[in-house]
């Protein structure tokens, strides 16, 4: 009998074997479910049509930190090979792979670091990871470097965006089609040249075309996947405010960056002063009916970018000085939605307030970008002046003032109840509510802008006087994806990971304690426990 349990217990044993190489259970046991993929990453794995393989290049002496980040994109990639078909392999780095990355455009970071010795150590780390599926190969940057967190916090950052970084690589190596994006001219616009980081950023995942819509088809605009009307200055004529209302309506996307004032940059520079007034562009009832504002007014904001002021008295002798610009925000980001989420300020000029209106309306209204704790409204008409440059804190009473919205849900149409504009061809009736969509109102076109120097287009968000790089353009590109997200995949930047620092301060003064609690204590805890089984197994067969 007790030869037939044995046999039973070893054929159970190993059909578990047999079953766990057919089924795969896994549980998450984190708080922060670190270890789980949500189901459109899942979707996404389980459609390769082949093997993706995936060679990390984040290898070699690396430190705490980075040993932690190689260890979080080992285990995400593990994790992704349960779903989908892919391998792993460690680039060697030798001596030579500075060249050969370098030929991808891959530039390594160096990292300095101070021993317990007092001397100071340097390490070339390349924090990339190259994906080639089917002949076609991309790169996915595992590091994301903001402004103004710590070395830790950008580390908890970048373990954040793992996920959204390989399904987002992997969603790009997958398209077969091309989608198309839209940007509107016609109306006194920027030109090809200050828009041109613009388009080179879209151009990743887009195809990005510019042109007019007055007097077009009103079904012009189906085939693009996102319309954005970049800081136009002239008034949209009623067939372009149909249009573009009839294009939401049947489910587009729309990028609104767009003044509440006008004003004259030229005017400013040549006789230090300009009056702003309302810019009166013909959108604001659509956009109301849509549930934002934007306000005929412009903020300001201590915390802001320096401009060169003379403040020598000859004029022969002119001594230039950086001087606080209150007129150009270091505007906030939101950590509540995923366009913004970890990401450093972004630059602007000139920026409206924005208000969110229509009530209980049923959409998901979040605000993206903000003014900090010390910010103040002029209202039009009004002046703006460059001696304006020693700001009092006692005059900007305003915090987190909303200068960029996003909005999800059902729209209604700022047509419903009207006719058909005069001239436009279209042989279907008025839509008067939308399918789920997305809009992003922004506050200000210079967001969307980049400067040119000397014939030559800067980054967008780069501040020439400072040489310092803003967010621009990663927050126009994530809210233009956000904007297309039909997978949604941009919700992956949503994931939290917990950040649990050490003290160090602590962890050097106990060194000795912890390494004896460490080493010693489990020692003891084993000998414990094996002192214990040794005198129950000699008093049970001392008495057989």
């Amino acid at each position: 009998m007790e030869r037939y349990k044995e046999i039973i217990i070893l054929a159970v044993c190993a059909l578990l074997v047999a079953l766990s190489h057919v089924f795969v259970v896994r549980w998450d046991l984190t708080d922060d479910k670190h270890y789980s993929l949500s189901e459109a990453s899942k979707t996404m794995l389980r459609s390769l049509d082949g093997t993706a393989e995936v060679t990390l290049l984040l290898d070699g002496d690396l430190n705490a930190g980075f040993r932690r980040l190689k260890k979080a994109t080992e285990e995400i990639i593990d994790e992704m090979s349960v779903y989908g078909k892919l391998k792993i392999k460690n680039y060697e780095l030798t001596s030579s792979s500075s060249d050969s990355l370098a030929a991808m455009g891959l530039s390594p970071i160096i990292i300095h670091e101070r021993e317990q010795n007092g001397k100071t150590a340097q390490t070339t780390v390349y924090p990339y990871a190259l994906i080639t599926y089917q002949g076609r190969r991309t790169v996915v940057s595992l590091l994301k470097n903001t402004r103004g967190l710590s070395g830790e916090e950008n580390l908890n950052a970048s373990i954040e965006q793992l996920e959204f970084a390989f399904m987002e690589a992997l969603h790009l190596l997958q398209q077969t089609q091309t989608p198309r994006v839209a940007i509107l001219e016609g109306h006194n616009e920027p030109d090809e040249a200050h828009t041109y980081d613009l388009m080179a950023a879209l151009s990743k995942y887009f195809q990005v075309d510019r042109g007019s819509i007055a007097n077009a088809n009103a079904n012009i605009l189906d085939g693009y996947q996102a319309v954005i009307i970049a800081n136009p200055q002239t008034p949209f004529s009623d067939t372009e405010r149909f249009i573009i209302d009839q294009y939401i309506m049947r489910g587009g996307a729309v990028l609104w960056a767009i003044n509440g004032v006008r004003f004259s940059e030229q005017v400013l520079q040549s006789d230090g002063f300009t009056p702003i007034v309302a810019l009166d562009l013909g959108l604001t009832d659509m956009l109301f009916k849509y549930g934002v504002r934007v306000n005929p007014a412009l903020v300001q904001d201590i915390q802001c970018l320096p401009i060169p002021v003379n403040v020598s008295s000859d004029p022969q002798q002119p001594n230039l000085q950086p001087m606080p610009w209150t007129y150009a925000p270091l505007l906030l980001t939101s950590q509540a939605s995923p366009v913004t989420r970890n990401m450093g300020q972004v630059m602007s000029t000139f920026v409206s307030p924005i208000d969110a209106v229509g009530g209980e309306d049923g959409l998901d209204k979040r605000i993206l970008l903000a003014t900090s704790t010390a910010s103040r409204v002029t209202a039009t008409p009004g002046e703006v002046d460059l001696n304006d440059v020693n700001p009092e804190p006692a005059a900007f009473p305003y915090q987190y003032v909303p200068v960029a919205i996003s909005m999800e849900g059902q729209f209604s149409s700022a047509y419903a109840h009207r006719m058909v504009p005069e001239g436009v061809e279209t042989d279907e009736p008025i839509r008067k509510t939308s399918v789920k969509t997305r809009q992003v109102v922004i506050g200000s076109g210079s967001v969307l802008l980049n400067e040119v120097q000397k014939g030559q287009p800067l980054p967008m968000g780069y501040d020439r006087y400072s040489g310092m790089q803003f967010s621009n353009r990663d927050f126009v590109t994530n809210a233009v994806l956000w904007l297309t997200d039909s997978e949604g995949l941009i919700a992956l930047r949503e994931k939290t990971v917990t950040l649990r620092l050490l003290n160090d301060q602590r962890a050097h003064e106990k060194r000795l304690q912890v390494q004896v609690v460490s080493t010693i204590v489990p020692i003891l805890l084993l000998a414990l426990i094996a002192g214990t089984v040794f005198v129950i197994r000699k008093r049970k067969y001392e008495r057989v």
